[in-house]
């Protein structure tokens, strides 16, 4: 697969999003696009998969768009559920249809040759099962149950109706059938959002190994280092490219806009001090020549512009003086939370200046302690004993506002009532609501606008305690890392929740990791904790209650080994089996093929076994 885009643009209505669009995918291809929020990403992506919507650049090349073998495009947009009263695994197993068929049709052409000896039905099944086998059909089951547990699907999970998920599992549903679909050019927008760390970590090494091209829009950088190799930068409407990752792409951005400028300062000295030269000379009869020589050097000259400089505007904000807390913010004693049903409990000391990130994976009760301690959810038991001096920011990740028919500007003053019209206006524009901004309705932002919104209302009081809930979704790696630099210096107390793994290792001190069966404190940030995790989860399974195995000790490692070890034979003997069906003395004794194809049906059941114990034991 081969595709080339050349001075391409993109117009909607009568905005230009794109001006001057150049890009390469091929084979195997990890690509990520990145750019301002606003800078035309996702129009890039659509107008991918719908090439009318380009139309040519501004660029000096001709508008051209070339494509070379074959290029199945998936885009989550594109999942559709046809009928969600069919259970997870129905649906699931869609994506394997024609393997589905095929292993139907070998079932029945085995019990034809059972029937009679007949060389069609025989030739017909060797070919069929060959087909079968290079498609992947020994191994598509383990694929899909392996993805639908690293997506955190249980096993009584699998017969739910799709109806009965939520919005969110229904997402996850549809990434799975687009991921196990294998498009030639997998293309996603924004994959990590309301993801857990675990669920991006397992799909971090699924894109990894993926054997075919990607196309990503995504604001999690080490998401993007961890995969791509190849950035297209949007800037100002025009793609620019670099072959890297995505730190690299930040460096040799630097670099690139530094040598640009460096170019074109030394060519505006030189035209400078050849005109100087020409004014200089011209008016002398013996220097005339040779002044118009050096107005002639000007002419020949490929004039640079000025670079410009990336968009690197984002909010601003001083939170350098807060009032101090007192030394013990809170306590958290006993404190059991939840709505109905307990879904944590927590004792938990928490001092002035700590910075609590709170991880884990979702739905399990991260929001609802930070909702807690709020005071917006009673306890279920225990209590927060709160300490004096207190100034709490309380940022909710679904951005709900007051009135989504409110504009910006009665919106933030609905919060901070006492606030001057001229001094509100001076806050919002801080946070770039600039001129007729502050005048739109609340139902049209953006979720990065939301975002904002959201923090010039609770930073604007100067709070000594923040409890952020999921701040960076919707938000710019710009503003993002604006943001980290900002709470890195802040004073006051945080504890937040994210899934950002870039921004919790920037920030926190303490970690709070959930899990279903509890809460585990770390008094270190997430590096030591990335780094240590390996040994917790050796020292979790020594205090798990151990299996007696005849007089020894059971041992999962070793476990798991004797079971890969066991597949691997198997699919060694299967693989053999096979092949001797392709021999002329075995196709053509149909005793002998039916022989074969006995100990087949057996081995492929022995290696399904197999592979379920295996997955049993490793979920």
């Amino acid at each position: 697969m081969n595709i080339k885009i050349r001075n391409a643009g993109v117009t909607l209505g009568i905005n230009t999003i794109l001006e001057e669009v150049n890009i390469d995918i091929n084979d195997n291809d990890k690509i990520a696009i990145v750019g301002r929020n606003g800078a035309g990403k996702t129009t890039l992506l659509k107008a991918i998969i719908d090439n009318s919507l380009f139309e040519s650049g501004v660029g000096e090349d001709k508008f051209s768009i070339t494509k070379l073998g074959k290029c199945e495009i998936g885009y989550l947009e594109q999942i559709a559920f046809s009928n969600e009263e069919v259970t997870l695994i129905e649906e699931v197993k869609k994506s394997f249809s024609n393997l589905i068929e095929m292993e139907k049709r070998l079932d029945k052409l085995v019990l034809e040759m059972n029937e009679k000896n007949d060389d069609k039905t025989i030739l017909e099944y060797t070919e069929t099962l060959e087909n079968f086998k290079l498609l992947g059909g020994y191994s598509y089951q383990k694929e899909y149950e392996s993805l639908l547990s690293k997506f955190g699907f249980t096993e009584s999970d699998k017969q739910k109706k799709i109806k009965e998920f939520s919005g969110g599992q229904k997402t996850k549903i549809a990434f799975v059938k687009l991921l196990l679909s294998k498009p030639d050019l997998l293309i996603l927008d924004e994959p990590t959002n309301h993801l857990d760390i675990e669920t991006i970590e397992n799909l971090e090494a699924y894109l990894k190994d993926y054997p075919k091209a990607i196309i990503l829009v995504s604001h999690d950088r080490m998401f993007l280092d961890n995969i791509v190799s190849t950035v297209y930068e949007i800037d100002y409407g025009k793609t620019y490219k670099y072959k890297g990752n995505y730190t690299y792409y930040e460096k040799e951005k630097k670099n690139r806009y530094d040598k640009l400028l460096k170019d074109y300062e030394f060519q505006q000295k030189e035209i400078k001090r050849l005109r100087s030269i020409y004014e200089r000379f011209r008016n002398k009869p013996t220097k005339a020549s040779m002044a118009l020589s050096k107005l002639r050097q000007i002419e020949k000259m490929d004039i640079m512009e000025r670079p410009k400089e990336s968009d690197l505007r984002t909010f601003r904000t001083n939170l350098s003086e807060i009032n101090k807390s007192s030394k013990i913010v809170m306590n958290l004693k006993d404190l059991s939370f939840g709505y109905d049903k307990v879904l944590g409990s927590i004792n938990l000391e928490v001092i002035r200046g700590m910075k609590i990130g709170i991880i884990g994976e979702n739905g399990i009760g991260k929001s609802t302690l930070l909702k807690t301690i709020n005071g917006l959810i009673k306890p279920l038991n225990g209590e927060v004993d709160y300490g004096m001096n207190l100034k709490i920011g309380y940022f909710d990740q679904n951005l709900a506002m007051q009135d989504n028919d409110n504009i910006v500007i009665d919106e933030f003053r609905d919060f901070l009532p006492d606030l001057p019209y001229e001094q509100a206006r001076s806050a919002l524009g801080s946070f770039l609501f600039k001129g007729d901004d502050v005048y739109k309705k609340i139902s049209v932002l953006s979720g990065g606008e939301k975002v904002r919104l959201q923090l010039c209302k609770i930073l604007y009081n100067k709070p000594n305690v923040l409890l952020l809930d999921e701040p960076t979704n919707h938000m710019d790696i710009i503003g993002k890392e604006h943001l980290e630099d900002i709470l890195k210096e802040y004073t006051g107390t945080i504890i937040f929740v994210s899934h950002d793994r870039y921004f919790v290792k920037k920030i926190v001190t303490e970690l709070l990791v959930f899990t279903k069966q509890k809460i585990d404190y770390y008094p270190y940030g997430y590096s030591e904790y990335e780094e240590k995790k390996k040994d917790i989860i050796e020292l979790k399974e020594e205090e798990k209650p151990k299996k007696k195995e005849t007089n020894n000790n059971y041992n999962l490692n070793k476990e798991i080994k004797n079971i890969e070890k066991e597949i691997s034979n198997k699919e060694k003997e299967l693989k053999e089996l096979q092949e001797e069906l392709f021999k002329e003395e075995v196709y053509s004794d149909f005793q002998k093929s039916k022989e074969i194809n006995t100990k087949i049906e057996e081995v492929t059941k022995e290696l399904e076994e197999l592979n379920k114990k295996w997955e049993n034991i490793v979920s």
